[in-house]
């Protein structure tokens, strides 16, 4: 232990066919032994598989299935029963989720196989960190696997005060919580705010020092401000399309500047800001970019990373996110 940090084991590299191009890491399952070093780091939750048109993910006991053409789907399930042959992973039930074209047309992932009437609640860990999935709550089950590094960060860099903004079920908090940050967490959905509380207790950790307020965050942020409140850590993670309060629009390629900007005015010396969008406007590049103009605007000084790519994602899946550190 150190800074009462839990190290794991480093992970492999997935396993994979011998690419059809330069930097194609498609029609992959992760080999036994990506999968063991996630068991032995107390990693529940993980991509299993990755496809053009299709990508399964384990959560717990369970495996979701999201994909873009029924038989992206099909052939995915053919290629989990044989993935679990070659592992011994045997999976309790397996859900399916339609990736729609818009938001508006998400719905909540359908049984594939398994029992019906268990509970559609579940709990996966991530590094030892304890984390509530419902199956039945909506289109996201409530943890975003392709933030694990990030997560990993925010717990290393320990920090006082952290802001997070469009926070969902709170994951980024619970890590923060557990370095003993006190919190903010922001997001319009009450219902996400309450299952966030949720796996505040899943992990023992007191809700003293921690506030969940389900508010627009581009209405709060302003108000944060006006109050002189800084922080040492901000999350911005917004969704890619949003109504927010009194039907306002939110679309992240044209008002992420702008959310940058005010974030930053939030910010307490040498504070860290993570900035992450699945948006496919938003490249790296782009992000890289729009944060470097922000700086310059604000007369302020940054250094830009990210941490590595995750072993069971290929390259370019997953979020895109950035690291900003103000000097």
């Amino acid at each position: 232990m150190a800074n009462g940090l839990t190290h794991f084991p480093l992970l492999p590299s997935i396993a994979r066919v011998p690419p059809t191009k330069p930097g194609s890491q498609m029609n992959c399952w992760i080999s036994s032994e990506l999968f063991a070093a996630f068991e032995a780091g107390e990693t529940s939750a993980h991509r299993l598989f990755t496809a053009p048109d299709a990508w399964v993910e384990r959560l717990g006991g369970d495996v979701l299935i999201s994909f873009k053409t029924e038989t992206a789907r099909d052939a995915a399930f053919a290629g989990l029963r044989e993935w679990e042959s070659r592992t011994g992973f045997c999976s309790g039930r397996v859900f399916s989720r339609f990736l729609p074209r818009q938001n508006a047309e998400r719905v909540a992932p359908v049984l594939m196989a398994g029992d019906p009437a268990a509970s559609l609640h579940a709990v996966v860990t991530e590094r030892g960190v304890r984390y509530g999935i419902d199956f039945g709550a909506g289109y996201s089950a409530g943890l975003f696997i392709d933030q694990r590094a990030n997560r990993a960060h925010v717990r290393k860099l320990a920090p006082r005060q952290m802001l997070n903004t469009f926070a969902h079920t709170c994951s980024f908090s619970v890590v923060a919580a557990m370095a003993g940050a006190r919190t903010l967490s922001i997001d319009l959905s009450k219902k996400s705010l309450d299952r966030g509380r949720k796996n505040f207790g899943l992990n023992g950790l007191p809700l003293d020092g921690h506030r969940f307020l389900a508010d627009d965050v581009l209405d709060v942020l302003p108000r944060l401000g006006r109050r002189g409140e800084k922080f040492d850590l901000i999350i911005l993670d917004p969704p890619t399309f949003s109504l927010g309060n009194r039907g306002r629009r939110w679309q992240v390629e044209e008002q992420v500047e702008d959310l940058l900007r005010t974030a930053l005015e939030l910010a307490a010396p040498k504070a860290a800001l993570l900035i992450s969008t699945n948006c496919t406007k938003l490249d790296l590049p782009t992000l890289e970019r729009t944060a470097r103009f922000v700086l310059k605007v604000a007369r302020l000084g940054g250094d830009l990373s990210h941490e590595p790519p995750l072993p069971d994602f290929p390259a370019g899946e997953g979020a895109r996110t950035l690291w900003l550190q103000l000097r």
